[in-house]
């Protein structure tokens, strides 16, 4: 097992860090990051791929649920990005270098790219060129296998992970697909486990992490069939 993934399943990974349901800590915050460190908790952030070709953490295509603002995140730099409140707080849109910088290996990270069929190049390599020369444990992962196929032919030295869920035999067709690239670890619908698809895979070696966990009985029901959960909402230690 690669040793990025053997250091990210050890501890409860932070689904968009230790947030609060975005009351007083938001989700994909710098705050959210802090408290997950603070915790010892794993982190699970997005990625979305801004106007000026740098990744941000910011979870939705649209910004008004977040930023109280219409529109395409993809559509505003880096630097709008960084000067907008995420809700009514002082956290604004980071970009994943400042976050990078901020946990500085403290905790694991696992990235999710948000991709857009067609729009999406140079995406991947903008990623890469910063998580490469990071210095601690962190992971890739995606629903989008375009994306997936982007990474890998860019020959990453971190683990490469598909971000799946569903139960009817099309899904498993798309997910070996997915596996095809050379995926190292998978991230799991809980509502979808268990399944014969991902018992397969676990009886070949390859990890799964649950999302997303919200109460101890999800949290029981994913140490059965997954090597770590992605939680919310609930202290899970």
């Amino acid at each position: 097992m690669h040793a990025d993934i053997e250091a990210l399943i050890r501890a409860p990974i932070a689904h968009r860090g230790l947030h609060d349901g975005n009351k007083a800590v938001w989700e994909n915050t710098l705050s959210a990051f802090e408290a997950a460190i603070a915790r010892g908790f794993a982190i699970e952030c997005d990625l979305q791929y801004a106007a000026d070709a740098v990744p941000v953490i910011f979870h939705d295509d649209d910004m008004e649920r977040l930023c109280r603002i219409k529109g395409d995140v993809r559509a505003r730099s880096s630097g709008e990005l960084g000067l907008m409140s995420i809700g009514e707080t002082a956290d604004k849109v980071p970009s994943l270098a400042r976050m990078l910088s901020l946990v500085r290996g403290r905790v694991p990270i696992v990235l999710e790219l948000k991709g857009r069929h067609g729009d999406d190049e140079g995406f991947a390599s903008s990623v890469l060129e910063l998580v490469e020369e990071y210095e601690g444990p962190i992971a890739l992962m995606s629903f989008d296998q375009w994306l997936l196929s982007d990474i890998r032919e860019h020959g990453t030295t971190r683990p490469l992970g598909l971000t799946a869920e569903g139960t009817r035999p099309g899904d498993f067709a798309l997910h070996e697909k997915a596996m095809a690239i050379g995926i190292d670890f998978i991230s799991y619908n809980i509502m979808h486990l268990p399944n014969d698809y991902i018992t397969l895979q676990r009886s070949k070696g390859v990890p799964v992490i649950s999302w997303t966990v919200r109460n101890p009985d999800q949290q029981t029901h994913s140490a059965a069939h997954a090597e770590q959960i992605t939680f919310e909402g609930f202290d899970p230690t």
